[in-house]
Formats: structure tokens, C-alpha cells, sequence
């Protein structure tokens, strides 16, 4: 982003997670730099956070993950004030699905941090980049 300061940025973060046989779970965030109108670049990390016992569990601590990762870019992302950019947190939940339910919730979580929520089918980040890595 400092090499293309003068260029506008769309900086996303997901995180998804995946259950495993013990019931740990295997999560893992995606944060997308969106150079508008001419690529991107994403970085990925994977880590486990223990038992999780309901989807509700795993899919409010993947978004609390997205926030405290959000956070850390955010504060970073400022100190480049030249740096013109626009910021998402995307949400593995959608209107279909076992996870309708909690949209109003994680949508109210995300806007609570004053971040811009985007749910399924728009959270890519979450639901195709940090997919293809859980």
C-alpha cells in the first residue's frame, strides 16, 4: 500500500473455523487488500482455540477474532494517513443456513466496533478466502 499510496484500498477480514472430530476447532482469518481496480493481495493465519460445543459458540468467537485482528490493522492502517482505503469485517452466516438466526446479532456486534458487516453471499473474506484455508 505504500509502494501505490495515490490508489484506493479495500481492506477486508474474515475468519472462518471448522469443528473438528474432539470438538476443538480449527479456525483460520483472511485479511484481503483490495487494491480498487487492479488486484489484491490476502495473508491468512491458522490457529485452534479449543472445545466449542455449539455452531453459535464457533461463529461468535470467529467474528470476535475478525474484531481483534481488525483492531491491530486498523491501528497500523492509521499511522499511513496518505493511504486512502475502506474497511469490512465479513461474517461466515448468511440468510440460508443454520446460522439465519444470528445475523442480527454479528451484524450488531461488528457495527458496535464501528466496522461495515457484510454476511453471505457479499463476506468473502470469510466464506471463500479464509475457507479455502480451514
Amino acid at each position: 500500500m505504500k509502494l501505490d499510496d495515490k490508489r484506493r484500498y479495500k481492506i477486508t477480514i474474515g475468519t472462518d473455523s471448522q469443528r473438528l472430530a474432539d470438538a476443538e476447532a480449527d479456525f483460520v482469518t483472511a485479511i484481503v487488500v483490495h487494491r480498487v481496480g487492479n488486484g489484491g493481495r490476502y495473508f491468512w493465519r491458522r490457529f485452534e482455540l479449543g472445545k466449542f460445543h455449539t455452531l453459535r459458540d464457533r461463529i461468535i468467537r470467529e467474528v470476535m477474532v475478525s474484531l481483534e485482528i481488525a483492531q491491530e490493522v486498523l491501528r497500523e492502517l492509521k499511522k499511513m494517513s496518505e493511504v486512502d482505503f475502506d474497511f469490512e469485517i465479513h461474517a461466515d452466516i448468511g440468510e440460508n443456513g443454520e446460522t439465519k438466526a444470528m445475523i442480527q446479532e454479528v451484524v450488531g456486534m461488528i457495527r458496535a466496533y464501528n466496522f461495515e458487516p457484510k454476511t453471505k453471499p457479499s463476506s468473502y473474506a470469510a466464506s471463500n478466502v479464509a475457507d479455502r484455508h480451514v
